[in-house]
């Protein structure tokens, strides 16, 4: 790889995304620990009319980025002695009514524990704000049923992380974020990184503070996602740490990358497990270790790595470990996921040394009024099937002359109509179509995922 050409490769290609005004965020690519691009597009705060712009040093909500640090506390204290990675969780929780699952059942997910949003989505009061321990008393007074018993299967768990980030205040006798401070960010010299709840902390906003935007037609542009009534949970959640809330810079997140090849700071035993496929109960892999997924690339090589979501924020932290490559990508305001990817593909393919595809610029959406008559006969319940990941039941409904469609899970997706048949969900940014089976056994629903589209059968009005 020839660095100069390597640098205006990146140059060239994030002049385009400019011009294609899609992306807004900071992205750092880095060889052997040395940035050879950094740079920041977009806006860090609109406020007054005005706007603060981005910098290589805004500090951005993690999202689900930080799970691999939140695994890295409990590794840290599997290094002072004072765990083991196999050990019951129940030595520390007794009274959470799920038996057998150990530390390590947590860091893999393959705890089983059932999704803590669902249960708040039906039961718990939105204006109070929740904690740590609101969801493990949830789990003790509803005890809904687990997913799987241990080790038997896969399934990524938030659930899993809040409890480890209750493992570690007990365990450790100090708050999360402290103990994360003290055994993670001071030494590395991260002192742009921080657990932050914006909306529960009464405190000052850290300085250059990237604040998370969602785009949303309806209310012409980027909003906060507390001004979309559908991201209500962005408030009730907003206390929970462990599977989120650690807010930190592409900077911090180097260093951490530096770290982590670091034999001192984690024993090569450890890492190894850390970037090992969890084996199941069955003998089946599956290519997630200790807060990593883990994938292989035929021109990069071996990689580890997490993406994050959560309204206003989407974030990657990509270690091509064969090569040591980094890829750190942090967004305040994702306007399509799909975008993200291309962009992601496009970066990797100059990493590789191969001609590279500028992403697509993202198509304007032309929304219509909403006709209720017609939008009438696509009222109902919709269930979703799949061979390997279950059913999936969908409410869709009117309300305030507004369409939603409302998962099983509790989230609320407003659907903005293209055409009579045809919607657009901005949250996920996919379409949607409803059409009459040709077998005349009525409505279906189409919702345009990945290349094939999902199908649901209508069950109910």
């Amino acid at each position: 790889m020839k660095k100069e050409k390597v640098e205006q490769q990146f140059k060239a290609l994030f002049e385009d995304v400019k011009q294609q005004g899609s992306f807004n965020g900071v992205v750092l690519v880095a060889v052997g620990g040395e940035a050879i691009f950094c740079e920041a597009m977009g806006v860090a705060e609109y406020y007054d009319g005005s706007a603060r712009d981005l910098t290589t040093d805004s500090m951005f909500e993690l999202a689900s980025v930080s799970k691999p640090i939140t695994a890295l506390g409990i590794i840290r204290l599997q290094q002072l002695g004072q765990l083991h990675c196999d050990d019951l969780i129940a030595n520390w929780i007794p009274e959470l009514p799920y038996p057998g699952i150990t530390i390590r059942h947590l860091l893999n997910h393959t705890s089983g524990l059932p999704d803590y949003m669902e249960l708040f989505a039906n039961v718990w009061d939105p204006t109070r704000y929740a904690r740590n321990e609101d969801v493990l008393q949830m789990l003790i007074k509803h005890q809904p049923d687990p997913l799987f018993a241990p080790n038997d299967s896969w399934m990524y768990s938030n659930t899993g992380y809040i409890m480890l980030a209750i493992l570690i205040e007990k365990i450790s006798g100090k708050r999360y974020g402290d103990f994360l401070d003290e055994q993670i960010f001071q030494p590395l010299g991260m002192t742009r990184t921080q657990v932050y709840n914006r909306r529960v902390d009464p405190g000052p906003v850290p300085d250059d503070y990237a604040w998370g935007y969602v785009y949303r037609i309806g209310h012409g542009g980027y909003v906060l996602p507390d001004e979309v009534p559908e991201l209500h949970y962005v408030h009730y959640l907003d206390g929970l740490q462990g599977d989120g809330m650690v807010n930190s810079t592409v900077g911090d997140l180097l260093r951490l990358d530096r770290a982590l090849y670091n034999d001192e700071f984690v024993r090569p035993m450890l890492r190894q497990l850390m970037f090992s496929p969890v084996k199941m109960n069955n003998g089946e892999t599956f290519n997630y270790g200790m807060g990593w997924l883990i994938e292989r690339d035929e021109q990069l090589g071996r990689f580890v790595h997490h993406t994050g979501g959560w309204p206003g924020y989407s974030t990657w932290f990509k270690r091509y470990i064969d090569r040591d490559m980094t890829l750190i990508m942090l967004q305040n305001g994702e306007r399509d996921h799909a975008y993200t990817q291309q962009l992601v593909k496009s970066i990797e393919q100059i990493m590789a040394g191969e001609e590279y595809d500028v992403p697509r610029p993202l198509e304007t959406k032309k929304v219509i009024p909403l006709d209720p008559k017609n939008v009438e006969t696509l009222l109902g319940k919709y269930r979703f099937a799949s061979e390997t990941e279950g059913s999936l039941d969908v409410d869709v409904y009117m309300e305030q002359d507004k369409l939603y469609m409302k998962l099983d899970n509790g989230m609320r997706l407003s659907l903005l109509p293209l055409t009579s048949t045809r919607y657009y969900e901005e949250q996920t940014a996919t379409e949607l179509e409803f059409l009459d089976s040709e077998d005349g056994k009525g409505m279906r629903l189409f919702w345009y995922t990945e290349d094939e589209p999902e199908v649901a059968e209508r069950v109910g009005c």
